[in-house]
């Protein structure tokens, strides 16, 4: 699978103008008849939008990727159903996440597979060391959050969910949730002090 950059490359691949956003609903319904250049459109459209909420979820460039990539894997086979209830940009962000969070349960099963359960919190204390003579952006200071308050901090302040829809999505308690929040909100403070 080509990296999300080089999707131009590709052979065969005619498209060379740069889409709109106006041009998307008629995207929408060639790339649903299977029109991979019209797919392919809607993909540059969309492609940074994506990339960057992966890798501010994961704070994985690598990982961030590959999700970016497997995203738009599913958006092509559920493109078919999309009835266009909501805006694309909102179905495809909504799906991206999904994603993200099945591809975080999955590596945290088979964590716990490999750890024993008292190894168990030092594993998920584990991030991105923060050193205080380096001053850190509001991106690597999000990197370094703990992955559950990370995902709760994306999730409520960047892209806008409620607490509630969070707590469902993560199997959590809407309590838990707000606390993962006031917990990242108080550690940005501090990195970014």
């Amino acid at each position: 699978m080509p990296h999300v950059d080089e999707i131009a490359a590709l052979p065969g691949s005619a498209v060379t103008d740069s889409p709109t956003p106006a041009d998307e609903p008629h995207l929408i319904r060639r790339a649903q008849q299977r029109d991979a250049a019209a797919f392919e459109r809607l993909y540059r459209l969309h492609v940074r939008r994506v990339y960057a909420l992966c890798l501010r979820m994961t704070a994985n460039v690598v990982r961030a990727e590959e999700l970016t990539q497997t995203a738009f894997i599913a958006v092509w086979d559920r493109l078919p159903r999309f009835r266009g209830e909501s805006a694309f940009g909102s179905w495809l962000h909504r799906l991206a996440v999904n994603i993200v969070l099945m591809d975080m349960r999955t590596a945290r099963r088979r964590e716990e597979r490999i750890f024993s359960t008292c190894d168990l919190p030092a594993f998920e204390r584990a991030g991105v060391p923060m050193h205080a003579s380096v001053r850190l952006d509001l991106e690597q200071a999000i990197a370094a959050l703990p992955p559950q308050a990370r995902i709760v901090f994306v999730l409520h302040d960047i892209e806008g969910w409620k607490h509630a829809e969070i707590a469902t999505h993560l199997g959590i308690a809407t309590g838990t949730a707000k606390t993962h929040l006031h917990h990242a909100r108080k550690h940005l403070q501090h990195a970014l002090q």
